[in-house]
């Protein structure tokens, strides 16, 4: 729940300010952190989201110590916002995990990379319908379980690895490898029983990777980080691209904000020395500032 992953950080937050002693506490979010990191600066200067349906707000949300600096380092915007986009919309039943409507198959040799303008539109709309769809059911399957007297229920969420973008080096350009993603090969993965947001509870969907309902999401908290910000993207990136970094760079609020793009890929294992490189650029930003 994004309730309590917040609480989470705040614990640790909370920690450095009274325990460790620490005059200043800079908030880094890497890969999927940069949402929470994100929601939780927003959420620290006061509560705007909405809880997660069947919850109340915790009263430990509303008590968020509100951190210095923030950092974001190969991070997408939202984790509803990133899922969609690896969405494979050519599912057909979502109980049938190697069900597939062709029309929607970016593997079909019929829309071979580079995808037409056509293709890419109808892939893009269809992936928006699946989140709604998952939604829609999560909602009325609460409603059934809870007449059976049940709170909740699990289930699967397969292929999510399906963003154009990994077959296809036109859309969104940069140094990446075509034809690779976090798992290895695309279409391999995609058919695997591995990916994010795989295991899932009704609620947990809701809270985390619905479009509609979920609260992890750039627009409703990047404005409001006026602390100064550092945006840092790897250029050999294989699941997050330049536009989600330049997305995440102009929706934040602050004034003082700098957007870095470097090389390397998402784990910053090469090129050698990545990390260290990084730790210095973040290290002189904030020696500048404190």
């Amino acid at each position: 729940m994004l309730e309590h992953a917040l609480i989470d950080i705040g614990a640790g937050v909370d920690w450095l300010k009274t325990e460790a002693g620490a005059d200043v506490v800079v908030l880094l979010g890497n890969s999927g952190g940069g949402s929470l990191m994100a929601a939780y600066q927003s959420q620290s200067i006061g509560v705007t989201m909405q809880a997660t349906p069947g919850l109340k707000i915790p009263r430990a949300l509303r008590e968020l110590k509100t951190a210095d600096f923030y950092v974001s380092l190969c991070a997408h915007g939202g984790r509803p916002e990133v899922l969609t986009a690896w969405f494979d919309p050519a599912v057909a039943d979502e109980s049938d995990p190697f069900s597939v409507i062709p029309d929607l198959d970016m593997y079909n040799p019929e829309h071979s990379p580079p995808y037409s303008p056509d293709f890419i539109a109808r892939y893009r709309v269809a992936q928006v319908e699946r989140n709604h769809r998952i939604t829609r059911w999560c909602h009325d399957e609460l409603s059934r379980i809870e007449s059976l007297g049940m709170n909740d229920r699990a289930f699967n969420v397969y292929r999510t690895w399906a963003d154009p973008r990994l077959m296809d080096g036109s859309i969104d350009p940069s140094q990446r490898k075509v034809g690779l993603c976090y798992a290895g090969d695309p279409k391999t993965a995609n058919y695997s029983p591995r990916g994010i947001g795989l295991t899932n509870t009704l609620r947990t969907w809701l809270s985390m990777w619905s479009l509609t309902e979920s609260w992890c999401q750039a627009d409703m908290h990047l404005p409001r980080i006026t602390a100064p910000s550092l945006v840092i993207q790897s250029d050999g990136d294989t699941g997050v691209f330049p536009s989600d970094a330049k997305t995440i760079y102009e929706g934040l609020g602050a004034s003082d904000k700098y957007l870095e793009m470097i090389p390397g890929d998402h784990y910053l294992q090469e090129p050698d020395g990545a990390r260290d490189d990084v730790a210095d650029m973040i290290g002189s930003w904030l020696s500048q500032r404190i």
